[in-house]
């Protein structure tokens, strides 16, 4: 985010509807929006103005992928935690959670049939399995074997998504295969972060980011709405996200869970989302922006879509007995969460996938940009 424009966006609007209509046609172009009228945005979602917002965000989207959209298959291989996140259906003293470890043959399997279903990036994703951490030395080899495993399967990027790890595991993922490390902050309001992953330290979740990126992987980054946040808050993280250098960014409706300490609070709006989704695409246009099928399915994809979103993430193979995060059998069993079942609606929104070709050449020219950038920052240090 510009910070100069933000300062002169504050003194320039004064949150007339004029004013910031005016300044959404305004950010389709380079401009971008103040800090003010992204919280006005999230604050006061008149229609009129939303229309203009996720206008210009499709605009922007437009300008750097065209209509092209990215497609991510998602593997939870494992759904053990060590942590007792107050939001999570996995955290660890839940009882009514589902258990299971994949074995490395349902992995490898798993992932060749995301690959012949058209997905781009295979996202191996698990629970801080309190396995992993046992053994400094050996804990984390289930993980470093599938990213192996699975890059030579496929020939796909992988993204592991496996928690706070120490970084000399950073090190064997990125020497294994990986290409991506995600490692979600939910929020950056230190006292929300506190109640929502309760025991864990907000600076150690932080620095693991900033570890992976000096290794070379490529870095996602993501938010929780509707978990008590302000708006404020939620437009302070998009600042936090743009100093990380974060790669891709995402945000995520709370969906309450059985069996958690927020199982009775409401569910967020998936319009809030995708205000948030929009806000960043006009911030960040360049980086990629996840469109979940994990809290809306296959419902609620359109939606986020056209709000700015480009690649749509949590496609997940059906027969195999896996699981979603925030929705944990949601359109899995019945293949509506396939690359076929969502054909349907990227060409209602004037969409259609990229190549697997394409996707490996954003990835590689986005870490010839971070190395330079990286590069340039240490010389100025």
């Amino acid at each position: 985010m510009n910070n100069d424009h933000s300062t002169r966006g504050i003194r320039a609007y004064r949150q007339d509807g004029r004013g910031l209509a005016a300044g959404l046609e305004k950010a389709a172009d380079s401009t971008g929006l103040s800090r003010a009228a992204m919280i006005r945005l999230l604050d006061s979602p008149a229609p009129s103005l939303l229309e203009k917002l996720f206008a210009a965000a499709r605009r922007r989207r437009e300008r750097h992928f065209g209509n092209r959209v990215f497609l991510y298959g998602f593997l939870y291989i494992s759904t053990y935690c060590r942590n007792r996140c107050s939001f999570c259906l996995y955290r660890k003293t839940n009882t009514r959670a589902i258990r299971y470890r994949k074995s490395p043959a349902e992995i490898a399997e798993s992932a060749r049939q995301l690959a012949r279903s058209g997905v781009h990036l295979i996202d191996l994703t698990a629970g801080e399995d309190p396995c992993f951490y046992t053994d400094k030395e050996n804990g984390f080899a289930p993980v470093i074997d599938a990213v192996r495993s699975v890059r030579a399967e496929t020939n796909l990027p992988v993204m592991a998504s496996v928690g706070v790890v120490p970084d000399a595991i950073l090190d064997k993922l990125a020497a294994a295969g990986a290409d991506w490390y995600a490692c979600y902050q939910e929020t950056h309001n230190r006292q929300l972060f506190d109640q929502l992953r309760v025991g864990q330290r907000f600076e150690a979740r932080c620095r693991s980011k900033v570890a992976a990126k000096a290794r070379g992987l490529l870095v996602e980054e993501g938010l929780l709405c509707g978990v008590g946040e302000t708006s404020r808050d939620l437009v302070h993280s998009l600042d936090a996200m743009s100093r990380l250098g974060a790669d891709q960014v995402r945000v995520m409706s709370f969906v309450p869970q059985a069996g958690t300490p927020m199982k009775d609070v409401p569910p967020a709006s998936s319009l809030r989302e995708c205000i948030a989704i929009a806000l960043m695409r006009i911030a960040f246009p360049g980086l990629l922006i996840p469109a979940s099928l994990d809290v809306g399915g296959l419902a609620g994809l359109k939606l986020r879509l056209e709000a700015g979103a480009n690649v749509v993430t949590s496609l997940i193979p059906p027969g195999r007995g896996l699981a979603g995060v925030a929705q944990s059998g949601l359109d899995i069993e019945d293949g509506r969460r396939s690359v076929e079942g969502i054909a349907p609606i990227l060409r209602t929104c004037g969409l259609q996938p990229a190549t697997a070709d394409q996707y490996r050449r954003w990835v590689a020219e986005r870490k010839r940009s971070a190395c330079f950038h990286d590069q340039r920052l240490a010389q100025a240090c």
